[in-house]
């Protein structure tokens, strides 16, 4: 993956996956102060280590750190969580571990160098995609049971502290789980690793062509207390699913502000993205220059580009609360969910989450719509409504027992979380305006989209 608009080493990292084999930008990374392509990545070792700072496995690729450096690294990281002063880049003496953290595992990276820090991020969050697309989930005990799988990604993924083949569909083709026989005088790495297009292979071919185009935009909102909107923006994402034969060339089309103002159609029902990030595939001086998303899309499922929007999004599911205690013997509380959104859409799975006192018990639940569960280890209860039509108004009331002596102490109530999805809806109003399928054979291709908005971190305060 690579990100825009950062041109230097960003712009390096879309063709990480084939920079060493080729040599290129040589003459770009030499005028560079620190010298040459060190200064680009450069990642001496990377461990993989539990939860207590024990090395799992690990992969000594330049040899200029010690490996028992890792040692340093637990006490270092337990001791700035105690001061407060946690980083994801820890020091000791001249070596830097740059880290990160994974369900109950540690990714670390050990350097001397002044490297690039975000390209080893880049890198290690690389390294989980690639074991989890692998082994489904990654975990300590996956670790365990995969060390020869892994020994060998590792070698494929990096060479010398400089990524390599770092596509996990190229990487499957010639390491697998079930082990190779070794053929003595034959050679199985795929083309692909050596070619200019390392994450597709040549030679598909399918009797229908097709395109799926999924555009999803994730809602992230806090509403205090009195109904002031604290944090609002949109996080999306743009993923296809190709089913086209040879080396097709694609052109994606969106009504991206900067592009309408560069061909001099004004702003109307236009979207400005922010912090763009793309697949390795795409053509990153093309969009640059006139904004064009050009690429040859891998095989099959693929994330093309993510996006943000720091904008005033209007709650699309508004919610009321009203907490009544009578004589410290019993509770009331009412929960009113209201859809803001357009009358023809419809919010799917919704479930609103409703926090309760911990002492609560004996629950009774009254629902004009959907169905309510207590959930006494989680302290909440949860309000399912399967379809919930825009502009429509649904009531909650929920009855709980309180124990008759009051707790002193004052608990701090937890915001009321929502969770949703809305199909054929975009909060941010970006389209597909277009998509061109170019190959040589001049075969014709249907591309199908499909728009999903879905609730993210969303959170109104309650009094």
């Amino acid at each position: 993956m690579c990100h825009f608009p950062f041109k230097g080493p960003a712009h390096l990292w879309a063709q990480l996956p084939h920079l060493a084999l080729r040599g290129a930008r040589k003459e770009e990374a030499a005028h560079r102060p620190g010298g040459g392509q060190a200064r680009i990545m450069s990642a001496s070792a990377v461990f993989v280590l539990d939860l207590k700072g024990k090395p799992l496995i690990s992969r000594n690729y330049k040899g200029d750190v010690s490996m028992a450096e890792i040692d340093h690294f637990m006490p270092l990281l337990m001791q700035k969580e105690e001061e407060g002063a946690l980083t994801p880049l820890l020091t000791h003496g001249k070596v830097h571990f740059l880290w990160i953290k994974h369900t109950n595992l540690y990714l670390v990276a050990t350097t001397m160098k002044n490297a690039n820090a975000s390209l080893v991020y880049s890198f290690l969050y690389k390294v989980v995609e690639v074991f989890s697309e692998y082994f489904k989930e990654l975990e300590e005990e996956s670790i365990r049971d995969n060390f020869v799988v892994i020994y060998e990604l590792l070698d494929e993924l990096m060479d010398f502290g400089f990524p390599q083949t770092t596509d996990s569909k190229i990487l499957q083709e010639y390491i697998t789980q079930q082990g190779n026989k070794l053929e003595t005088g034959k050679s199985h790495v795929p083309p692909t690793v050596t070619n200019a297009v390392s994450w597709r292979s040549e030679g598909i071919k399918y009797k229908k062509n097709e395109v799926f185009i999924d555009v999803i935009e994730s809602v992230n909102l806090l509403v205090n207390t009195n109904g002031s909107v604290l944090l609002s923006e949109i996080v999306g994402t743009i993923k296809l699913k190709t089913f086209l034969s040879g080396m097709p060339e694609l052109r994606l089309g969106l009504n991206d502000r900067m592009l309408f103002e560069l061909t001099g159609r004004g702003k109307n029902k236009s979207v400005e993205l922010e912090d763009v990030k793309f697949h390795q595939c795409v053509r990153l001086s093309r969009f640059d220059n006139d904004r064009t998303i050009s690429f040859i899309p891998p095989d099959g499922d693929f994330e093309l580009m993510s996006y943000r929007l720091n904008t005033q999004v209007k709650p699309l599911i508004w919610i009321e609360s009203v907490i009544e205690k009578f004589s410290h013997s019993r509770v009331e509380i009412m929960v009113k969910a209201k859809g803001q959104f357009k009358k023809q859409s419809v919010a799917n799975g919704v479930e609103i989450s409703v926090p309760v006192p911990s002492d609560a018990d004996s629950p009774k639940f009254k629902t004009s719509v959907g169905s309510a569960k207590y959930m006494p280890e989680k302290n909440i209860v949860i309000w399912s409504i399967k379809s919930f039509p825009g502009g429509k108004e649904f009531l909650m009331r929920a009855h709980f027992g309180l124990p008759s002596v009051e707790k002193e102490e004052v608990e701090g109530r937890p915001p009321i979380a929502v969770r949703f999805e809305i199909p054929y809806f975009t909060v941010s109003g970006i389209q597909v305006r277009y998509m061109k399928i170019i190959e040589k054979s001049g075969y014709q291709a249907l591309p199908w989209v499909r728009y999903i908005t879905q609730s993210g971190d969303y959170q109104l305060r309650t009094q």
